[in-house]
């Protein structure tokens, strides 16, 4: 059965452009000129994919989007935005409120049969079930008690590392829940959030609940985005977010937490449950005294020594503590240092677009790329896979040259 497509646009000139492009390709289509009135008829039908315009009477494309995102029928259905502003204050407009996709008018027919089928083929993939693993996987948390030392970034590209080295699809949590930015970090819309598991009893929680929340990446990242609005993030308990990481570790075989800089309720469940932590810090006094704090806090919660490591990240061109004198500090040996790399990590972020994807080979990811290796099962580091990924062959051929 082809795809049932709604679509929301008030000129009757565009109305007829829409329908014949996706009618030729071989979707049904129904047609509104209103907001409103097609977030009505959406609650009363079974529908594929939403495609509206932004600037209608009544109810606007961007208030569309949001009463569909919160009604629970809908909640889930891809939403493309179609506008004639191409501007990047729109485009942020319409993923915050929920939208899949954006496309400005005038658009190539091509293009947008291309995004239709893009948010299908995702819409179908999160339907679908997940198998539980025959053994739990691997939950790595990231975490620093002081602010502005990356841990969003080596986060994402940690998880973009492990999925692309390992050939398996891999969860990344933001747990940073007032203004996360985890879904930013892919270039990934907030269509849903922690929000959608907030109205949700802890106990009515499982994995086909948990599957329609996670956004996929193409890499085979699955992100559980933050809230879109600071009130939201404070309906997310740590109850339920110790029910949340149990069931993703049941079914991902790597699992990345991007945590806040504090020790809430939420962020002490995630790390109760993470089987290695990465602290973060920068060469300066103050990351220095609050990384001193935080291993302080894990060793009173008797988290094991050898599950945590630190992570040196050189966020100064020239100036900044000397390694050897941190380590003293700390009475800890740091297990690896990123070079300073502000321009290019800043890029990745304004993009969308991990260096560990967009450039594996250079320095910048190759580290990554090792890092994930590093924190990887120790069966998985121990065996050569049955079908080596591309970026386990890099990987290989550094550390034979190493050697």
């Amino acid at each position: 059965m082809s795809a049932h497509i709604l679509i929301i646009e008030d000129d009757p000139l565009m109305q007829k452009l829409h329908s014949k492009v996706l009618e030729s390709a071989g979707y049904q289509v129904t047609m509104t000129a209103d907001g409103l009135e097609g977030t009505r008829i959406a609650r009363e039908q079974d529908f594929d994919l939403v495609i509206s315009d932004v600037m209608m009477p009544n109810m606007d494309g961007y208030e569309a989007t949001r009463a569909l995102r919160a009604n629970a029928k809908t909640a889930h259905i891809p939403i493309l935005l179609l506008t004639a502003l191409d501007d990047l204050e729109s485009k942020i407009k319409g993923f915050e409120a929920g939208a899949d996709d954006y496309l400005a008018k005038p658009y190539e027919p091509e293009e947008l049969l291309a995004r239709v089928s893009v948010l299908l083929r995702r819409g179908a993939a999160t339907a679908a079930p997940r198998e539980k693993l025959a053994a739990r996987g691997k939950t790595i948390a990231i975490f620093a008690l002081r602010g502005g030392v990356g841990v969003s970034s080596i986060a994402a590209n940690l998880a973009v590392g492990l999925s692309q080295l390992w050939g398996q699809e891999c969860a990344l949590i933001d747990l940073a829940l007032t203004a996360g930015q985890a879904a930013l970090m892919l270039n990934l819309p907030l269509r849903n959030t922690w929000a959608d598991l907030a109205n949700v009893a802890t106990d009515e929680i499982d994995d086909e609940v948990i599957a329609q929340t996670m956004r996929q990446h193409a890499s085979g990242v699955h992100v559980l985005s933050a809230p879109r609005r600071v009130e939201e993030s404070e309906l997310v308990t740590g109850e339920k977010v110790a029910r949340v990481l149990e069931l993703v570790k049941q079914t991902y075989h790597y699992t990345v937490l991007d945590l806040p800089h504090n020790f809430s309720e939420t962020t002490l469940a995630a790390l109760d449950i993470a089987d290695t932590i990465l602290v973060v810090l920068t060469p300066e006094l103050a990351a220095v005294r609050a990384t001193a704090m935080a291993l302080d806090v894990f060793n009173t919660l008797g988290y094991m020594s050898d599950s945590i490591y630190l992570v040196l990240n050189w966020v100064f061109e020239r100036q900044g503590l000397d390694r050897a004198d941190i380590e003293a500090g700390l009475g800890r040996k740091i297990s690896l240092v990123i070079p300073y790399a502000k321009e290019k990590l800043v890029r990745a972020i304004n993009r969308g677009i991990p260096p560990v994807l967009e450039d594996p080979t250079s320095s910048l990811g190759a580290l990554f790329e090792t890092l994930a290796f590093s924190v990887s099962r120790e069966e998985d580091k121990n065996q050569r896979p049955a079908q080596p990924t591309e970026a386990w062959k890099r990987l290989a051929r550094r550390m034979r040259k190493q050697h």
